[in-house]
């Protein structure tokens, strides 16, 4: 078996101006193939800190920092090969880099 990964990952919007409460996705697209996708976060004058892992497989399987982040979802299309950070609501605490 072979296997071949992404050569390139970018975000499909640059900057993302939401409404506090309401649902937001940030999302990138890859090319080649990939198995599992991270999503991080950053905040001005912070490390990045890993917010959730996608993989790809038939079924959705995500892998969330400890402790959870409230209200972050992560969800991968293979057909599309985009991967997905979902917030349900957005808080001010939302405002931050985010990285793919």
């Amino acid at each position: 078996m072979q296997y071949t990964f992404g050569q390139s990952i970018r975000p499909l919007q640059n900057n993302v101006h939401v409404t506090e409460g309401k649902p937001v996705t940030l999302s990138c697209q890859y090319n080649g193939s990939a198995n599992s996708l991270h999503w991080y976060r950053q905040y001005p004058g912070s490390k990045p800190e890993f917010v959730l892992l996608v993989l790809e497989s038939s079924s959705k399987h995500v892998t969330y920092a400890v402790p959870r982040i409230p209200g972050m979802d992560g969800q991968m299309s293979m057909s599309e090969k985009r991967v997905d950070l979902e917030i349900s609501s957005a808080t001010v605490s939302d405002s931050a880099l985010y990285y793919c």
